[in-house]
């Protein structure tokens, strides 16, 4: 047998073996980003616009799809404790936000614009009829200017614990440069100082607050300083009229939600308050946020059907 021909049959037995263990062959020969790239429910990667690779997982199946949209300085993981709740039901599309997670970060402008034309670049590899945008903070607000990007496909918006300031006039830039001077002076330690003092209730588990203290203090300050800037600069007012879709809160009670300001921007806003939870509810209180989050979703695919 020819050295050529020995290699070609070592190749296809590779190929049969992968198959046999549950992974199909055409997988092996899929482009990196195409939407088969990675069956099942490994990782996916496709480009942004501006040629930033963007990793993201698609788990289950079902209408409509579902995005996780994560935080400042968080990653995909953060829903981990919805996978199984929503997989069960839906198609769950899971991605890290560029400059975050297995993302790349070869991005100067970390705008939330930018942000959002990346979910929009996600959701064209999703072949779903209907999409269901969940954001969790910074990733609401993403959620929110990613709907028209998108289209006629999203049939609504979930926040958690997000939107309290729908409403109200843009920050002024003297107040941001406070905000931001401690990150500029000592992102680990201000990073790690914001979310023990002010992102838990008190009694919170102390092993859960200092794992998401420490993970999110150990993102790229390069990355985490200019996004948490934009965001903190952003003019809500700009991105809300081209919102023309039901908008949800799932909010904790650490801080208030004025619903009625918010029915100002958004007419069709529905709001659910859990109570005793802090800004990590889908963390901290998944037995009690997964019943809200899967009603919420199940009532925006029943007015779209």
């Amino acid at each position: 047998m020819s050295r050529g021909a020995l290699l070609l049959l070592v190749c296809v037995a590779a190929v049969a073996a992968c198959s046999r263990q549950g992974q199909p062959a055409a997988a092996v020969a899929a482009p990196a980003g195409s939407a088969a790239a990675s069956p099942g429910e490994g990782p996916r990667i496709v480009m942004s616009n501006d040629l930033v690779h963007l990793e993201y997982r698609v788990l289950g199946q079902g209408e409509p799809a579902v995005f996780l949209l994560h935080g400042w300085a968080e990653n995909g993981e953060y829903w981990h404790q919805q996978f199984d709740a929503l997989k069960a039901h839906y198609t769950v599309v899971v991605p890290d936000l560029a400059g975050h997670g297995a993302s790349g970060a070869n991005r100067t402008d970390w705008s939330i614009a930018n942000y959002a034309a990346d979910v929009a670049t996600i959701a064209r590899q999703v072949p779903n009829a209907h999409i269901v945008l969940v954001g969790h903070a910074m990733g609401a607000t993403v959620a929110l200017a990613a709907v028209p990007r998108i289209g006629a496909r999203v049939i609504g918006v979930i926040a958690v614990d997000a939107l309290r300031s729908v409403g109200l006039p843009p920050l002024p830039a003297t107040e941001i440069a406070t905000k931001m001077a401690p990150f500029r002076a000592d992102f680990v330690g201000a990073t790690r100082t914001l979310v023990s003092e002010s992102l838990f209730e008190k009694g919170a588990d102390p092993l859960l607050m200092q794992k998401v203290a420490y993970d999110m203090s150990l993102r790229s300050p390069a990355v985490a300083i200019p996004t948490l800037e934009k965001l903190l600069a952003l003019d809500l007012a700009a991105v809300t009229p081209e919102v023309h879709v039901p908008v949800y809160a799932i909010n904790s009670d650490l801080k208030p939600t004025d619903a009625e300001r918010i029915r100002k921007s958004f007419p069709d806003f529905t709001l659910d308050v859990v109570p005793h939870t802090g800004h990590f509810l889908m963390l901290e209180s998944p037995q009690r946020f997964n019943p809200v989050l899967l009603k919420d979703i199940d009532a925006l695919a029943s007015r779209a059907r």
